[in-house]
C-alpha cells in the first residue's frame, strides 16, 4: 500500500512541514520520543519531497530530504565510511522503477539482489580491534556519530569478543524485542520513569542513557561488515570483494547475530519477481515475529554492482527500503469501558479517537487489566501509541507522555461490578465479579452449549434467557435436570421443540471430557488446552486430584497458569459434583491415565498424551490454516483438531520447527509462508482428507 504524501499548498506550509519534520527527527534520535508516528513522518517527508521537486529554487537548507536520518544529533566520532540512510519505496511499481534506474547506473540488469527484513531499531557501528569490541557509535549525521560505548555488554547478539582476532567494523541495528520492551517498561516504571511508547523509541533512549539505576537488555542484528584503517591488508581486500550475502555469512562466522537466526533470514533473489515474492513472504510473517520490522531492505548483492552504482549524500544508490504499512499510530484515549465476561472477569477496553492502521479503522483497543493501566500510567485524554499487526487485537503500547497538556484525567476504576453491582475480587491482576459466572450466566451458558463445547442444538441465547428468567436454570448442571413439563410450560415451546431440546441435552451428557472441561470455562483453558488436559489425565477425578506441579506436566501450562487452573477447579467443585450426579460423562475416550501411561509409553517427552496409536498422523504435529474444502468443509477448527488427534497426531495453532505438517486451504497466509520458509511439508485439504479419511466422522 502506497503511503500518500502530505499535501503542501504554499511556501509557508512547506517551511512549517520542514520545521515539523526536523523537530520530530531530533526528538526521536535524541531521546527516543517524537510528536509523530512513523506513518505520519513518512507522509510529511514525501510531501516535502514533492514540493521540492516542483519548486527546486525554494529548497531549504535544513530540509530532511537531503540528510541522513538522525542528522539532527551531533556526533564527534568520525565514521570510516559514511553511514547513510536508505531511500524508500512503497509499492511494487516504485520498486520496479528503482531497479530500472539501478540497471541504468550499472550498465546492465542486476543479476542478484539480497533481501532482508528492515529491523525497526537504531543503526550503530561496532568497532573490533584484534577481535575485541572497543567502541560503539551511532549513525549520527552519517559522517560522525555519538560514542555509546557505555552500552557495551548490555546488547545481546553483539559479542565482546569475535571468534577470530580480526580488526573490523560491524554495522547493524540495535532494537528491543517485544519481550525486552515489556520487561524494560516494567523496570522503567518501577523506577518512577514514564513508559516508552514503542520498542524503537525504547531502544534509542536506552542506548544513549548513562548512569541509570537499572539496565535493560537490547538485541543486535548485523547487516554490514567492513575494514578499519588497521585491518590486515589481505582481509581488507577480501571484505571489499565479497558480496553482501557472503559478508553476512562471514559476520555470523565471527559470532555476530544476523537475521539468519530468525524466521525471516536474509536471502538472495535473481529477479524482480523473486524479490517481490520474498517481500510478501516477510510481510506475511511480520505479525508473528518477536521484534518489529517496518519494511524490507533490498540491495544489489554483488560488490562490483555496489561500487559502480555509488552513493549520494544521503543514501546508497544500490539499496532501497521497501516500506510496509505502519502497524503503530498515535491517537487519543477518549474513555475506558468496563465489560464483564462470561466467567465474571471485568475487562477494561479503551475507546479511541478513530485511527486507520494497515487499512483498518481502529476505535477500540485492549487494556488487559487495571494493573496494566496503572503500570503504563494511562490517563483519559492521553495521546497513546496503538499497535495492530495482522489480525492481532489492537493494543495500547503506552501514553506519549511528552504530548501531555495537563488536561488529562485519571482513569477511574469501578468499585462494584459494572454489570450486577456485586463486590469485586481484586486479589489477582485480572479483576472478577464476586458472583463469578453467575454475573453473566446467560453468556456462560451460551458458551457452554456452543458447537465446540457441549454442542446442544436448539439451545440458543434467546432460549437460555427464557430459562434463566423463569428460574429453571441457575447453573450449567441445571440444564440436565430440565423436565418435559417444565419446558412445555414456557412460551413458544411446543412438543416437537421440547422433545428435540431434551434429546440434544441427552446427547450432550455423552460428550467427551475435553468438551465438558471446555464448557466449564476455566480461565486459561480454551478448546486446545482443554483437550490437552483431558488427554493427559483421562478422567475428571484425575484432573481434580492434580496439584499445581502435576498440572504443569501438561504441555503449555506453566508456573503461573497451573495454580490458577487448580484453584478454579476447586472453586467449581460443587458444579462438577452436580454434573456428575446428572450423569454427564467425565472421561476422555482413548486417553490413558498418567499412572498407566507411564508403563505403557503413551506419553511424549513433554508428558502429553499422544494421539491414537498407529494412526496415519502418529508422531506428527499438524497445523491447519485457511479455508477447508471437500469433506473437511463443514468441520469447525475445533473439530479439525479433534480429527487430528483421533488420527494419532497433535494439533497446534502455530507453526514452528516442531511442526511436521501444515494443512493449507484457500486464503492461507502467514502460517503457510512460515512453513515454506522453514521447509515444512504442506498439504492441500483434499490431500489431508485422503490421509485421514478413515477417522472422519
Amino acid at each position: 500500500m502506497n503511503t500518500p504524501a502530505a499535501v503542501i499548498v504554499d511556501v509557508a506550509a512547506y517551511a512549517q512541514a520542514v520545521e515539523d519534520a526536523v523537530k520530530a527527527s531530533a526528538a526521536y534520535y535524541a531521546g527516543g520520543t517524537s510528536v509523530l508516528d512513523d506513518d505520519s513522518y513518512d507522509r510529511l517527508v514525501r510531501g516535502i519531497a514533492a514540493w521540492e521537486a516542483d519548486h527546486p529554487d525554494q529548497v531549504l537548507s535544513n530540509s530532511p530530504t537531503g540528510k541522513v536520518a538522525g542528522g539532527a544529533v551531533e556526533g564527534d566520532v568520525p565514521h570510516t565510511v559514511a553511514m547513510l540512510s536508505l531511500d524508500n519505496v512503497f509499492s511494487p511499481e516504485e520498486f520496479t522503477a528503482w531497479t530500472a534506474s539501478l540497471a541504468r547506473r550499472v550498465g546492465h540488469d542486476v543479476e542478484r539482489f539480497s533481501v532482508e527484513p528492515k529491523l525497526d531499531g537504531l543503526a550503530v557501528a561496532a568497532r573490533y580491534i584484534g577481535g575485541r569490541l572497543r567502541q560503539l557509535i551511532t549513525r549520527g549525521n552519517g559522517t560522525a556519530g555519538e560514542d555509546v560505548s557505555h552500552a557495551i555488554g548490555t546488547i545481546e547478539g553483539l559479542p565482546d569478543e569475535l571468534a577470530e582476532p580480526v580488526t573490523v567494523e560491524v554495522r547493524g541495528e540495535v532494537l528491543m524485542t517485544t519481550a525486552q520492551f515489556e520487561h524494560g517498561n516494567e523496570v522503567r516504571t518501577g523506577h518512577g520513569g514514564q513508559p516508552f511508547a514503542n520498542p524503537r523509541g525504547a531502544a534509542a533512549g536506552t542506548l544513549r542513557a548513562k548512569e541509570r539505576a537499572y539496565t535493560v537488555p537490547m538485541t543486535f542484528f548485523g547487516y554490514g561488515l567492513l575494514p578499519l584503517a588497521d585491518t590486515e591488508q589481505a582481509l581488507a581486500v577480501r571484505l571489499g570483494e565479497l558480496s553482501h550475502s557472503d559478508l553476512m555469512v562471514q559476520a555470523a562466522a565471527y559470532g555476530v547475530n544476523t537475521t539468519a537466526t530468525t524466521a525471516v533470514p536474509g536471502t538472495t533473489a535473481t529477479s524482480v519477481e523473486q524479490v517481490l515474492a520474498r517481500v510478501q513472504e516477510i510481510a506475511a510473517l511480520r505479525a508473528d515475529l518477536p521484534f518489529g520490522i517496518d519494511g524490507i531492505v533490498i540491495k544489489a548483492d554483488l560488490a562490483a554492482d555496489q561500487q559502480t552504482a555509488g552513493s549520494g549524500t544521503r543514501a546508497p544508490r544500490w539499496a532501497i527500503a521497501y516500506k510496509l504499512p505502519a502497524v503503530e499510530k498515535i491517537t487519543r484515549l477518549l474513555e475506558v469501558e468496563w465489560n464483564v465476561g462470561r466467567t465474571g472477569i471485568i475487562a477494561p477496553r479503551a475507546v479511541l479517537e478513530p485511527v486507520v492502521i494497515d487499512g483498518a479503522t481502529i476505535t477500540y483497543a485492549t487494556l488487559h487489566n487495571p494493573a496494566d493501566i496503572t503500570r503504563r500510567d494511562l490517563r483519559l485524554g492521553d495521546h497513546v501509541m496503538v499497535h495492530r499487526a495482522g489480525d492481532v487485537i489492537p493494543r495500547i503500547e503506552a501514553p506519549v507522555a511528552h504530548l501531555r497538556t495537563g488536561d488529562e484525567q485519571p482513569i477511574v476504576f469501578p468499585e462494584a461490578c459494572p454489570r450486577c453491582g456485586a463486590d469485586i475480587d481484586t486479589s489477582e491482576q485480572r479483576w472478577r465479579c464476586g458472583n463469578g459466572r453467575n454475573c453473566h450466566l446467560v453468556a456462560a451458558l451460551s458458551y457452554a452449549s456452543g458447537r465446540d463445547q457441549l454442542d446442544i442444538e436448539g439451545l440458543g441465547t434467546t432460549r437460555i434467557v427464557q430459562l434463566v428468567g423463569a428460574g429453571l436454570v441457575a447453573d450449567l448442571a441445571d440444564l440436565f435436570a430440565l423436565t418435559r413439563e417444565q419446558l412445555l410450560g414456557l412460551e413458544r415451546m411446543g412438543e416437537t421443540s421440547t422433545d428435540n431440546l431434551l434429546a440434544a441435552i441427552a446427547v450432550a451428557k455423552a460428550q467427551p471430557l475435553s468438551r465438558v472441561l471446555c464448557a466449564l470455562g476455566v480461565r486459561g483453558t480454551g478448546r486446545s488446552m482443554s483437550r490437552r488436559i483431558a488427554r493427559h489425565f483421562a478422567t475428571m477425578d484425575n484432573i481434580r486430584a492434580a496439584d499445581a506441579e502435576t498440572m504443569q506436566q501438561v504441555e503449555g501450562i506453566g508456573t503461573e497458569k497451573a495454580p490458577s487452573i487448580v484453584a478454579e477447579l476447586a472453586e467449581l467443585a460443587p458444579l462438577i459434583d452436580k454434573l456428575v450426579a446428572a450423569g454427564v460423562n467425565m472421561t476422555e475416550p482413548g486417553a490413558t491415565p498418567p499412572s498407566a501411561a507411564a508403563t505403557t509409553g503413551d506419553t511424549d517427552a513433554d508428558g502429553e498424551i499422544a494421539g491414537a496409536a498407529g494412526g496415519p498422523l502418529a508422531g506428527m504435529t499438524v497445523v491447519v490454516t485457511g479455508t477447508m474444502t471437500g469433506i473437511l468443509e463443514k468441520l469447525s477448527r475445533n473439530q479439525m483438531n479433534e480429527l487430528i488427534e483421533r488420527a494419532g497426531g497433535r494439533s497446534s495453532s502455530s507453526v514452528s520447527k516442531k511442526t511436521t505438517l501444515v494443512v493449507a486451504g484457500d486464503g492461507a497466509g502467514s502460517k503457510r509462508a512460515k512453513a515454506e520458509t522453514l521447509g515444512i511439508r504442506l498439504a492441500t485439504p483434499d490431500e489431508f482428507a485422503a490421509l485421514v479419511v478413515d477417522f472422519v466422522d
